[in-house]
């Protein structure tokens, strides 16, 4: 009922009319100020943001009075240069400068370390260290697949069992899913109850030389393969790992079971972040439905660099012709014959000889005279005739270059605006067709900015772009 007066409005605003009909805009500063409000995580594609966004909502919760903790899973300096920080690790380091009655820290996962702590947490000195030195440890802490995912889990489980800050901004791992760490609790189940690993615990929970005794009856075969592609020590690495891990591996699986439930909780929030471009709104409908079947609480979308312009109203086709109505123009003036009409009728109007030594034409026949007609005079003399018709050559030929130089930059002014224009049609075309499947989906629009975010005011920028909601197009 709604949409059928905005059928007969132009094309530029029927877009965003459908757009507004479809998907209510996301409502930033409620959220942020909800105390009940306690994780956002942010989530996207690669390249679309997500850091910025991750730490610019920080700011502005932290200056809207919050306790705030961004957690950045990115390897990337560039949320510690934006906030003055020389450089960010595992432990959250406060952020100066910020205006505001609240606190604002930042820190970024350092996955060994963080794997570290869990050992040093959960086993005895002896047992920490025989794990700590342990090759294999050291392998899969430093890059194992699948380590990092699990090990953002455990820092977010870890921050939010410290109860020191009232809400934690957590900026997803730069993987090709930015969803892998939801199934970081399955994948360390599975990699717990594989049969792999189930064998070679198998020593430890029979205990002694009789469990080395089975272990060498009962995987003779596998071990002698294995060894033969892996080496010896490499498996006697892993068995060692195995063994003393064997305490831990139910802890490890039951703290992030933990922190899989509380992003469902409803204290936790989800923001999917995209650009308007079509890969990047496939990955976003696919975060959406994703967290939909996770059970996953989510807000809404952010839809970064959309871009506006402040003379909507002249559409491309409109610019375009005029600057081909311009760009033809300027080739008629550029004309040999109109040049020198111009030029002659300009001398003959200037030079006292030739007013003496001629009538002067009426005004109606002046600018209609033929060029043969222009350069003609009864004055025999023809050194009056020449001294009046060069002199004011050069101011003539002076005009024409600067008339047509603003011609020709008013033409390519249009052209940059009919561009414009078209990339503002297909990023509201690829909007509007997400909008569509998800209108569900509550959008909040962050502008194009000419430069690069470093610092905290280029933050608060983003932040007011986010809470206004929607950019000017």
């Amino acid at each position: 009922m709604t949409r059928t007066p905005t059928a007969s409005r132009s094309s530029s605003s029927s877009h965003s009319s459908a757009l507004d009909a479809a998907a209510a805009p996301l409502e930033i500063d409620p959220l942020l100020d909800d105390p009940d409000t306690r994780i956002i995580v942010c989530c996207g594609s690669g390249g679309v943001g997500k850091t910025t966004t991750a730490a610019a909502l920080g700011v502005r919760a932290a200056e809207r009075g919050r306790t705030v903790v961004v957690l950045t899973i990115d390897p990337a300096r560039r949320l510690a240069q934006s906030m003055g920080i020389d450089s960010l690790d595992n432990t959250p380091r406060q952020v100066k400068g910020v205006e505001g009655p609240g606190e604002l820290h930042a820190m970024m996962l350092d996955m060994k370390r963080t794997f570290d702590e869990i050992v040093e947490a959960h086993a005895d000195r002896d047992r920490a260290r025989a794990i700590l030195d342990n090759p294999f440890y050291q392998s899969l802490s430093a890059g194992f697949a699948g380590t990092q995912e699990y090990m953002a889990m455990e820092k977010l489980g870890q921050l939010r069992a410290r109860d020191s800050w009232d809400l934690i901004i957590v900026d997803t791992p730069p993987s090709r899913s930015a969803l892998d760490f939801l199934d970081a609790p399955k994948r360390l189940g599975s990699f717990l109850d594989g049969k792999f690993i189930r064998l070679l615990m198998a020593p430890a929970k029979v205990g002694g030389r009789a469990g080395m005794k089975f272990l060498n009856v009962g995987m003779s075969m596998m071990t002698g393969t294995i060894g033969k592609v892996l080496g010896g020590q490499f498996l006697g690495d892993v068995q060692m790992f195995v063994t003393a891990m064997d305490s831990m591996f139910g802890g490890l699986r039951t703290r992030a079971e933990a922190t899989y439930r509380l992003l469902q909780a409803p204290g936790t929030a989800f923001l999917v972040v995209a650009a308007p471009e079509r890969d990047a709104l496939r990955e976003a409908a696919y975060f959406v439905e994703r967290l939909a079947a996770e059970e996953m609480p989510l807000a809404g979308l952010v839809l970064n660099r959309v871009h506006g312009s402040g003379a909507a109203r002249l559409s491309a086709e409109r610019a375009l012709a005029a600057a081909e109505n311009l760009e033809e123009g300027g080739i008629v003036d550029q004309e040999p014959g109109n040049a020198s009409s111009r030029g002659a009728a300009a001398a003959a109007g200037s030079s006292p000889g030739a007013s003496e030594a001629a009538p002067e034409p009426p005004p109606e026949s002046a600018e209609s005279a033929e060029p043969s007609e222009a350069f003609e005079s009864p004055d025999p003399e023809p050194p009056v005739s020449d001294s009046s018709t060069t002199a004011p050559a050069p101011q003539a030929d002076s005009v024409t270059p600067s008339v047509t130089s603003v011609e020709q930059l008013t033409a390519g002014l249009l052209r940059l605006h009919a561009e414009r224009m078209q990339v503002l049609a297909r990023e509201r075309r690829t909007r509007d067709r997400f909008t569509a499947l998800h209108p569900e989906v509550a959008v909040a629009e962050v502008a194009a900015l000419p430069g690069d975010v470093h610092d905290l005011a280029g933050l608060r920028a983003i932040g007011d772009h986010l809470a206004a909601g929607r950019s000017t197009t």
